[in-house]
């Protein structure tokens, strides 16, 4: 269970005549309660989250950003400590999302609209020396393995995982397939980044696991390991092109109808999604600036959400 969380006090900005009709106050539901926004780890589903909470707040809601750990934020979504998550990817839930969901604790919203993958990639120029690439059969090569290793990792090739506290299947495919690779999960995402720009810099091989869409696959050419066939198509055998929902606590279009309503139309694009994670990690503007600028320029998108919930 989530036990302390850090907040990130903002405001409500209510729309001109909003406020005055009481049959539109009984749509908006507890509009003066703050709905709690999860803010997960990486910084797409941080644009995500406060994008959905910047409407909502021109819909005259207030919003609230609630930092949290992918896997644990799902208890929170159950206990109604935190109200929504927008960006969740169903390829790495853990275990508690699919108990809490059956129980009727957390309700699905649908598809957040990104087009993703997710899966295994290398620097490109390993083609050239594991010509087997982008076949996964080349990690049976010993002499393709042999230049992945390191000395933590002899006689085994090193494969960077994502950091532990996101989880992944990497090692068990790697184990149902006898790769003769060790599972190292990295640090953070920007220890992925830094070790996939080093590899490209100094030509020194990698093979990392990664997704898709992110910034750093436009700065770096990369290719896309063509996986084997799946053991069973559970999630910790397989790896396939993820969806990627809204989730909201169960109690939340009672609480706040127009709101559920709006959250049930909300989409982002990847290739929207994309710019403003280029904007953010790569060139320091802030999450606030650029969610905002996003908000203001492209209000065709998102009014019509806001109109059709409340109206």
């Amino acid at each position: 269970m989530l036990k302390k969380y850090v907040t990130v006090a903002v405001s409500a900005l209510a729309l001109a005549g909003l406020t005055s009709a009481p049959v539109m106050a009984a749509e908006m539901g507890a509009a003066g309660e703050p709905i709690k926004l999860a803010m997960l780890e990486w910084t797409g589903a941080q644009i995500s989250s406060q994008i959905a909470g910047k409407i909502l707040e021109k819909a005259g809601y207030k919003a609230e950003y609630v930092t949290a750990g992918n896997y644990p934020h799902f208890q929170g979504l159950a206990d109604g400590e935190i109200s929504a998550s927008v960006e969740i990817w169903l390829n790495n839930v853990g275990e508690v999302y699919p108990k809490v969901l059956a129980a009727g604790k957390v309700e699905d919203l649908g598809t957040l609209g990104l087009k993703t993958n997710e899966g295994w990639i290398y620097p490109k120029f390993m083609e050239e020396i594991c010509p087997a690439l982008p076949s996964w059969e080349a990690l049976k090569d010993p002499a393709c393995v042999g230049l992945l290793a390191t000395p933590d990792t002899l006689p085994n090739g090193r494969f960077l995982d994502y950091p532990a506290d996101w989880g992944s299947r990497a090692a068990t495919i790697i184990a149902d397939n006898n790769l003769p690779l060790t599972a190292v999960p990295s640090g953070s995402e920007g220890a992925m980044l830094s070790e996939l720009r080093a590899a490209e810099a100094a030509r020194t091989p990698l093979v990392m696991m990664f997704w898709a869409p992110h910034f750093i696959l436009a700065e770096v050419e990369v290719g896309w390991i063509e996986m084997p066939v799946c053991v069973d198509q559970s999630n910790e055998h397989c790896i396939m092109p993820p969806d990627v929902n809204k989730v909201v606590w169960s109690g939340f279009a009672g609480k706040w109808p127009a709101a559920y309503q709006i959250l049930k139309d909300f989409r982002l694009s990847t290739e929207d999604q994309q710019k403003m994670m280029l904007a953010i990690d790569e060139k320091g503007q802030s999450l606030d600036a650029v969610t905002t600028a996003w908000v203001d320029e492209n209000e065709a998108i998102w009014r019509p959400w806001v109109d059709a919930a409340l109206n």
